[in-house]
């Protein structure tokens, strides 16, 4: 068994302290190749954002689970030979059961989302405190779940939402004692992430839940997942070189941004670099029809990747400069 403290690590809980004293939010970015880690890594050392690298049990699956926490790893190890570190805590995304994040723990993560939304209130309970009653022996901090989000993104699947209720949030957190809290007040997974009304405006994310949750629990970190913003630049290029994305919405920036202002200190983006990477990669493709060396395009989407995670902690999480 590995702590993270001994490759560099950080748990979330001061991260989270500091955010929302300052009125930021943690960037929590998902990655699921090499080049979408190198992005990640290269623009919060840029902006001197700290953050959370995220993989989801689905990709731990994919590249094999000691793979994860070794490119995390040399992510650490390679900040501090360039004298560029910046905060860094690694976190596992959507955990299904207690065995998916003890391995986490053991392994060396230093944070852990244990997702029990999708079980009755007493036995997301009782799964919860399970979790967290193992990882805080070994100070790793756990984000539970109550209300889901509709939409499919890495394996989790839900038809529709079904937003958090304020009191059973303040319940759920002194019975458990997490260290944070993922909600549902109208994000979702996916590239469909909102419907847009009969007039074609967006409808609000519902920050009167989130205010209630902000009374019940003063000081409490609170997570929002499903808050890409999916701009229509990238849908309009894969559309452009043979994609349908017709229905793709995002949840506008402008109503992340005043989350952040409130208690939300932790915001989760997978599908804003999955979109960025396929819509650079589909237009290389597309006008350079004799490539055979990936590289020619996946240095591209890096580089367009870590665009997009600049601007996210420099103009909608206000987390640059923060480290």
């Amino acid at each position: 068994m590995k702590n993270f403290k001994e490759i560099g690590l950080v748990n979330t809980k001061e991260l989270f302290k500091d955010a929302y004293t300052g009125g930021y939010a943690i960037p929590a970015f998902n990655f699921v190749c090499l080049e979408q880690l190198q992005a990640i890594v290269t623009a919060c050392c840029e902006t001197r954002s700290p953050f959370i690298l995220q993989s989801s049990a689905n990709v731990r699956n994919d590249i094999g689970r000691r793979m994860v926490f070794r490119m995390a790893e040399a992510c650490v190890e390679q900040m501090n030979d360039a004298g560029t570190a910046v905060p860094m805590a690694l976190n596992l995304d959507h955990g299904l059961s207690f065995e998916d994040c003890k391995d986490c723990i053991d392994l060396g993560f230093s944070s852990v989302m244990i997702d029990g939304s999708m079980l009755s209130f007493e036995d997301n309970i009782e799964l919860t405190k399970r979790v967290v009653d193992y990882a805080h022996k070994y100070d790793v901090c756990v984000e539970g779940e109550l209300g889901t989000l509709s939409g499919t993104e890495e394996g989790v699947s839900h038809n529709g939402s079904v937003f958090t209720n304020p009191s059973m949030a303040e319940k759920f957190v002194k019975a458990t004692g997490v260290d944070s809290l993922a909600i549902s007040i109208g994000s979702s997974h996916g590239v469909v992430k909102v419907t847009p009304n009969r007039d074609g405006s967006i409808p609000e994310l519902r920050f009167d839940i989130l205010k209630k949750i902000e009374e019940n629990l003063p000081g409490f970190p609170i997570v929002m997942h499903g808050s890409s913003a999916i701009p229509a630049k990238y849908v309009e290029m894969i559309n452009r070189y043979g994609g349908e994305l017709k229905q793709a919405q995002g949840i506008p920036e402008d109503q992340i941004r005043k989350a952040v202002a409130m208690s939300v200190c932790k915001v989760n983006v997978a599908s804003d670099g999955w979109i960025a990477m396929t819509a650079t990669i589909r237009r290389i493709l597309a006008e350079n029809k004799d490539i055979i060396d990936p590289r020619a395009f996946l240095k591209a989407a890096r580089k367009e990747m870590t665009e997009v995670y600049k601007h996210k902690t420099q103009h909608v999480l206000f987390s640059a400069g923060r480290a």
